[in-house]
């Protein structure tokens, strides 16, 4: 195993109606002027703006509004953000939604807190942060995890660019989590969720670099409780249990327990998925399970053991047999998983054609935003970014 740090600030406060309580947090982290960030319009639809914006009358909490966030968040809007924070001199900011409204807010928080330079150039590269404006979170969506973790992902239209910064500056003080509010989501949007859920531990488990077993028990055990749920939520939406345990494990999958002790984890189903979202706009948990089996299959000789292990202790494929045959078995059961669920497992089945001049120009974005090469179960470079393309068609 390897030395970690584990840091985890974002104080959870889980349950039904637990929206009603938002008012006291934002004092609690000394809010004064707030900047309500959303999405579309079911947060108004369902009345739950109307809720948030009743409570902070309520107790005497100025606050401004900037809705529009969309899946695959773009600068543009965090840009809007960032000036409206500067005018009405907001201090704290609420996401009310899910991932994309909580990555927006988080990018507008790092343009208000450094001020000296373009916020893009974080997610550039370029720059690192030097703070970040106060984000507290209500969660309407199970997925990303970014409620408690350091991530956002942002898309810069110009160039159809997509790209993740982390810092823990960004990490929310207080995350709203009511199971209830993710019933109204359609079908595909609580599939994809469960795969972003999923996908998160995944990156972290196959690795060459470190492990612990109490850490791989932890995920393992996340893994099959988010596939069994999934299952249980096709079936049944409106099944609380079944909501609330993915919900939290949407959270604990991305807030860096399930990859204490290993090498970071190897992140490049996300950073091809990237290019998938940036040119296509397609909803990222089905880029992931679209791109997922070509990349196992790519890089399962370089992590063997660990591909074994997935398969027989998440997946349930029998013991039984040479290591290769486990670990196709394994790959085979994930993907059979996905289509139980809707999701798709190459790009013909997500909706995208690309032409070789796409997938070439994708793999060559991946390989700039990634700085030449990144894996840990296999360690890909640009030819090998190219290769998993063409044969995930």
């Amino acid at each position: 195993m390897f030395d970690f740090k584990y840091f985890t600030p974002t104080k959870v406060v889980f349950g039904k109606n637990t929206e009603s309580q938002v008012a006291e947090l934002i004092q609690e982290f000394g809010g004064t002027k707030i900047l309500i960030h959303y999405g579309g319009g079911s947060v108004v639809r369902s009345g739950l703006l109307q809720r948030v914006t009743d409570c902070l009358d309520a107790a005497g909490i100025a606050y401004v509004t900037l809705g529009g966030a969309v899946p695959n968040p773009h600068l543009s809007l965090v840009y809007e953000g960032i000036e409206l924070c500067k005018k009405e001199g907001v201090d704290f900011l609420l996401a009310v939604g899910g991932g994309s409204a909580i990555d927006s807010a988080k990018a507008i928080g790092y343009g208000v807190a450094n001020p000296d330079f373009d916020v893009w150039e974080l997610y550039d590269y370029k720059k690192q942060a030097k703070g970040c404006l106060p984000l507290g979170v209500i969660l309407t969506i199970a997925a990303t995890g970014s409620e408690m973790s350091d991530s956002s992902v942002i898309t810069k239209e110009e160039g159809l660019v997509k790209r993740g910064y982390s810092s823990d500056y960004s990490r929310a003080k207080f995350a709203i989590m009511n199971p209830e509010l993710t019933m109204t989501l359609p079908d595909y949007q609580t599939a994809c969720g469960c795969t972003d859920i999923m996908m998160h531990t995944m990156e972290r488990y196959f690795t060459n670099g470190g492990n612990m077993d109490l850490t791989d028990a932890l995920a393992e055990g996340l893994l099959r409780t988010v596939k069994d749920n999934a299952v249980i939520l096709r079936d049944d939406p409106s099944n609380y249990d079944a909501r609330a345990e993915v919900m939290w494990a949407g959270s604990l999958a991305h807030n860096g327990l399930t990859g204490c002790g290993n090498d970071g984890g190897d992140w490049m189903t996300h950073k091809l998925e990237h290019e998938l979202g940036g040119l296509y706009d397609v909803a990222h948990g089905a880029g992931l399970a679209a791109i997922w089996g070509t990349w196992a299959r790519y890089v399962m000789a370089d992590c063997l053991p660990r591909f074994k292990k997935f398969a027989i202790n998440v997946m349930g494929v029998a013991d039984s047999g040479t290591d290769e045959e486990i670990a196709i078995a394994g790959i085979e059961a994930m993907e059979d998983f996905y289509r139980s669920i809707n999701m798709p497992t190459n790009l013909r089945e997500l909706g995208v054609e690309p032409t070789e001049e796409e997938l070439v120009e994708m793999a060559h974005k991946c390989a700039v935003g990634v700085g030449g090469e990144m894996g840990s179960a296999k360690v890909l470079n640009e030819q090998d970014m190219l290769n998993i393309y063409r044969a995930s068609m």
